[in-house]
């Protein structure tokens, strides 16, 4: 409850323009919750649309800049198997990598960002991220 009421106060300060930002170790806990519920083995069954996301070369990388050295904050998402993986990953190659600040990654996640922000950079396959960000979201 922590974590969706982190984000219902981002949802706030946007609607009135005020920049939002976050503690890296609430902001890398929401991201990986984020991941975990969308790793979920019974989202599949729930949204088979989201099959169309596996495939072999299919991974990205969320990694967030200027944190905090020891802050667990790259993610490597697999849609290379049966269902969709993901885990901690520094420096791992990925068809599509996506950097910024950790706030502005998690509000890219949510779908409270476009990913084409100031700040965030994409490198990669950017039909596969956009594509990702288009099934998988919650709400």
């Amino acid at each position: 409850m922590a974590n969706e009421t982190v984000i219902h106060r981002a949802d706030a300060f946007l609607a009135e323009g005020a920049p939002f930002t976050l503690g890296e170790e609430t902001a890398a806990d929401c991201f990986g919750e984020w991941l975990e519920l969308a790793a979920q083995p019974q989202t599949l069954d729930h949204r088979p649309e989201l099959r169309e996301l596996l495939g072999p070369g299919r991974t990205l990388r969320f990694r967030a800049t200027g944190t905090a050295p020891g802050t667990a904050a790259e993610w490597l998402v697999d849609l290379t198997g049966a269902a969709i993986t993901w885990r901690h990953a520094p420096r791992a190659e990925a068809a599509v990598t996506v950097s910024g600040p950790l706030t502005d990654l998690l509000l890219v996640l949510y779908r409270r960002l476009p990913a084409r922000s100031p700040g965030i950079v994409i490198g990669g396959d950017v039909e596969l991220l956009d594509s990702w960000l288009e099934r998988v979201s919650f709400g």
